[in-house]
């Protein structure tokens, strides 16, 4: 491609910068050095252009200038390589000013020294000590005619013709990848930018599915999504899995072939109804499994099937479908069935949830095993952790209160965020618990089954480093329903060692209560194995033993 040709095309619309693109960023000075290779014949790299009629979201033309739009039906050449020299020749040859970072670089300030020799810089961005009529601004040079030579001494006009008829003449190298898929386009510019963060599913999604006419933009429609959820604390759910899910609500499957291999029409034709299938899944989590925020959820991923089931079933789940629909969310949640292998499984899950929207009872092939022992065995506190999450959702959802005044537990999304969150409290402190008995299993003071959700005042303020006697004594004297406060956190006052600071009997008291509510959650099956052991039998030393094993 010449110059002219070059120049012609961005201001027709014809070269534009595709999204996905990051923005402009070199300097007046490195830009300098592009156009002294220019001017001395140097080759500057090829560029890679795709063409295609696609029209992607959000186009950025070269240097942000305010250029044409593109021909209806006219192909465009996007730039996939060679956007940061395409842009810095442009903008130079056009005298643009480019505002980033907060201030405006003024890409007409640059010069041609005319008495600069082949071995020296000849293009250059500061010409204030240089006597005047030895140099040119570029945008003269290229645009000025024949006035320009009464500015200048003779010896010079040779120079001027020379310099210019350089850039005009230059020809630029570039490969075109014609009429590929937009996934062939974004793959080789991945490829290229091996040093650079690889594209993620969304932005290409965000690109192919960008529709003018109908004002569909996935990354708008996205963020509308978002701060609606976050209006009830679910703003958590990421990008991706609400690309999963209108993949498995549109074709079954999620697995980057089939959210690449979306047709845009059903994307765009689709989308409202798939929010609205979102929504319900939401509330559903809400309302009827008590989950209120997104950080709580074992997996974000949940939302693909329950959104596809109630995509398919836009009423309440009642009776055996209510019951298959928490079954099946325990036993994602219980059976870290997510950790891996997420696309296939969900694939399996969408299947599942086919079997319940026809109000059957799927068949699951992993066991669930809710014992005491197994909740001890695999309850070290961690969030990051779906077994976990599944009995901080158990928690939640007995909607805890506070002990000092049976108010409610506020539950927030940026509290959540660590295992050191202002809504956890162990209810042994480890201070204590450090302090007092240290021979005791850390494992089993950072358990599961003694942290309790509370509020931050509550956390980091009256308990501390107290043993549980203490505290519940104060908080006894402030707050008359404290036996039925604690109820709300799986926790007696009496029997459960509390008085006694007895953390032994505590523990296996508490993971009892723990198994049995969830036993009442999920509908066993033979494979689940023994369930009904009743933990409260065993003695501590029993209970050391099952953490260790």
């Amino acid at each position: 491609m010449n110059y002219s040709t070059l120049l012609s095309d961005i201001e027709k619309g014809l070269v534009k910068i595709p999204q996905f693109q990051r923005e402009f960023v070199w300097s007046r000075d490195k830009v300098a050095g592009l156009l002294d290779s220019i001017v001395k014949g140097y080759p500057i790299g090829t560029f890679i252009l795709w063409k295609t009629k696609e029209e992607l979201r959000s186009i950025r033309n070269l240097g942000n200038a305010k250029l044409q739009a593109t021909p209806k039906g006219d192909f465009i050449n996007y730039v996939l390589d060679g956007q940061q020299r395409l842009t810095s020749l442009f903008a130079s040859l056009k005298g643009l000013k480019i505002e980033r970072d907060g201030h405006v670089e003024d890409y007409a300030e640059m010069f041609v020294d005319l008495a600069a020799g082949e071995n020296e810089q000849i293009v250059i961005v500061d010409a204030g000590e240089r006597p005047k009529g030895t140099y040119i601004r570029l945008t003269d040079l290229i645009d000025g005619g024949a006035k320009l030579y009464r500015n200048f001494e003779e010896k010079y006009h040779g120079r001027l013709d020379e310099l210019r008829d350089r850039i005009r003449a230059y020809t630029f190298s570039a490969v075109l990848v014609r009429e590929a898929p937009i996934e062939i386009a974004t793959e080789i510019f991945t490829r290229l930018n091996v040093g650079g963060k690889p594209l993620s599913v969304f932005e290409i999604m965000v690109a192919k599915t960008f529709d003018a006419e109908k004002d569909f933009d996935l990354a708008e429609r996205y963020k509308k999504l978002i701060d609606e959820l976050a209006e009830v604390e679910y703003e958590t759910i990421s990008a991706e899995t609400v690309l999963q899910t209108v993949s498995c609500i549109l074709v079954g499957e999620c697995q980057k072939k089939h959210i690449l291999g979306l047709k845009k029409a059903d994307v765009v034709a689709k989308w409202d109804d798939v929010v609205e299938a979102i929504r319900s899944a939401v509330d559903y989590f809400r309302t009827s499994l008590h989950v209120p925020v997104s950080k709580l959820l074992p997996y974000n991923a949940l939302l693909a099937p329950f959104a596809y089931f109630f995509f398919h079933f836009d009423k309440k789940p009642v009776g055996k479908r209510q019951h298959y629909l928490q079954d099946f969310f325990w036993r994602v949640a219980l059976g870290a069935r997510y950790s891996f292998a997420l696309e296939s499984k969900l694939a399996q899950d969408i299947k599942r949830m086919d079997r319940i929207v026809k109000e059957k009872l799927p068949d699951y092939d992993y066991a669930i095993d809710v014992s005491p022992q197994f909740i001890l065995e695999n309850g070290y506190f961690t969030t990051s952790r779906s077994y976990v999450k599944a009995i901080l959702c158990l928690y939640a959802s007995r909607r805890p209160r506070s002990f000092s005044n049976d108010a409610g537990v506020t539950l927030n999304n940026d509290w959540l965020k660590q295992g050191n969150s202002k809504n956890y409290h162990h209810f042994f402190p480890k201070a204590y618990m450090e302090k007092n008995h240290p021979d005791t299993s850390w494992d089993l003071v950072n358990n599961v089954v003694n942290i309790t959700i509370v509020d931050d005042y509550l956390n980091k303020r009256e308990i501390r480093a107290q043993p549980p006697s203490k505290y519940m004594k104060k908080f006894a004297g402030a707050n008359a329903k404290l036996e039925e406060t604690m109820r709300t956190h799986l926790i007696k006052l009496k029997k459960y060692g509390i008085w006694e600071n007895d953390f032994q009997l505590f523990i296996k008291k508490r993971a009892g209560w723990i198994s049995r509510e969830l036993q009442k959650r999920i509908i066993s099956r033979p494979e689940d194995g023994k369930q009904s052991l009743n933990f409260e039998d065993l003695d501590p030393a029993e209970v050391e033993t099952a953490v260790s094993a």
